[in-house]
């Protein structure tokens, strides 16, 4: 009797303890989603990573237009390749997706049976994606014109922007790509470029022109062309700094000036800044692609322009595109390839020696769309920066 007792009243105790911890855990699992979010990131940012190095965070919820989640996040730090959003964000904004970077070619001078007598003249737009088949095409053009010899010179004109060929701010042994506006195949050797292709065409080549004709009527010919929309795949996805640095001269043609520079064109991205309702002098832009030692962002910043992306159709559709997918395209292809982030978040990253950045979009279990910003600054192995960008973003999602 003694034993059947005891064991009801052990049963009854553990009956007891389980609807005690089932209790618990149902109090636990009806807090606001928004509470459990914050517990699982303050969880995640006990981390010893950050007794040594910076972090700005700011995870804000779209649906419901309201702040989640900060910690240091009008910080000032360096963007690294994130600084691609700020460009492609104001580019899609100020000129949209179909405006065209165009390459053109013009002839002077006449043609007389089939030689042209006179130059001819590209004409670089700062188009990234020139390749040799647009040259190829430029050739075709000129033969069906009749023409088989060109008394004349090959000139290419790079008027389109200043002559600096680096970024301000840009280290000498990055992999830097050249600033020029008549690239073939990212080459800076168009004009020797086509003259070969000329010639495998069977066009000849006499050089007997005069080298400068400032006066000279221009004749168009034809022009190549790739529109934003194009150029953003890429730079976005693959994190392309060429491509970057292209659009981000684009917006220099906004100010009417004859040449762009990239003082014009971060005179535009202030100003969206200031649409997206912060102050533009709290911030440094030096170049569109994030390579610059002078950039200076927050993540509350880039946070108020994938904002402001959204809020606008016609900026967020072909952002949200381009933007690499979590386990699946992109810079992102490697990561977070299990849990509830995979497919769902849709982000840039950024990496430069000391700097590991993500900012984009993902939406939570409850359906809510959020835009955040993760910059990890002073982090001496990226892999560290990046683990923790991965955790924070399955938290999101979770």
């Amino acid at each position: 009797m003694f034993l059947v007792l005891s064991f009801f009243l052990c049963t009854t105790k553990v009956v007891a303890q389980t609807e005690v911890l089932a209790a618990d855990t149902l109090v636990t699992d009806t807090r606001p989603w928004t509470e459990r979010l914050k517990a699982r990131m303050d969880s995640i940012l006990t981390s010893p990573l950050l007794e040594t190095t910076q972090l700005g965070l700011m995870v804000y919820d779209l649906t419901a237009d309201s702040t989640v989640y900060t910690y240091n996040h009008r910080q000032r730090l360096r963007p690294a390749s994130t600084m691609k959003l700020l460009t492609a964000i104001t580019a899609l904004d100020r000129l949209g997706a179909d405006y065209q970077l165009r390459t053109s070619l013009y002839i002077t001078g006449r043609i007389a049976g089939s030689t042209l007598i006179g130059n001819v003249i590209c004409v670089g737009g700062m188009d990234p994606m020139f390749d040799r088949t647009d040259m190829q095409a430029f050739v075709s053009q000129l033969r069906q014109m009749g023409i088989a010899t060109i008394q004349g010179r090959i000139v290419g004109d790079t008027s389109f922007k200043d002559a600096d060929r680096l970024g301000e701010g840009w280290c000498w042994d990055d992999d830097n790509p050249v600033l020029t506006p008549l690239l073939c195949d990212r080459k800076d050797t168009f004009v020797e470029q086509f003259t070969a292709e000329l010639k495998r065409g069977g066009i000849t080549v006499s050089a007997q022109g005069p080298q400068n004709q400032p006066r000279a009527t221009r004749r168009l010919v034809g022009t190549r062309s790739h529109s934003i929309a194009q150029v953003m795949v890429d730079m976005l996805k693959e994190s392309d700094n060429l491509y970057a640095e292209s659009m981000f001269y684009q917006l220099a043609t906004l100010t009417n000036n004859k040449t762009a520079t990239a003082k014009l064109a971060a005179s535009q991205v202030r100003q969206t800044i200031q649409r997206a309702g912060l102050q533009p002098g709290d911030y440094r832009i030096a170049d569109g692609s994030g390579l610059s030692l002078y950039n200076y962002v927050s993540a509350e910043l880039e946070v108020a322009f994938l904002r402001y992306a959204w809020q606008h159709e016609q900026v967020y559709i072909p952002l949200y595109d381009a933007l690499p997918i979590a386990g699946l395209d992109g810079t992102l292809k490697s990561r977070m390839q299990k849990g509830r982030a995979i497919d769902n978040v849709h982000a840039k990253t950024g990496s430069v020696s000391g700097i590991s950045s993500l900012a984009g979009y993902c939406t939570s279990a409850e359906g809510h769309l959020l835009a955040f910003c993760i910059i990890n600054q002073g982090v001496a192995r990226m892999a560290d920066g990046r683990d923790m960008q991965d955790s924070l973003c399955e938290a999101m999602c979770r």
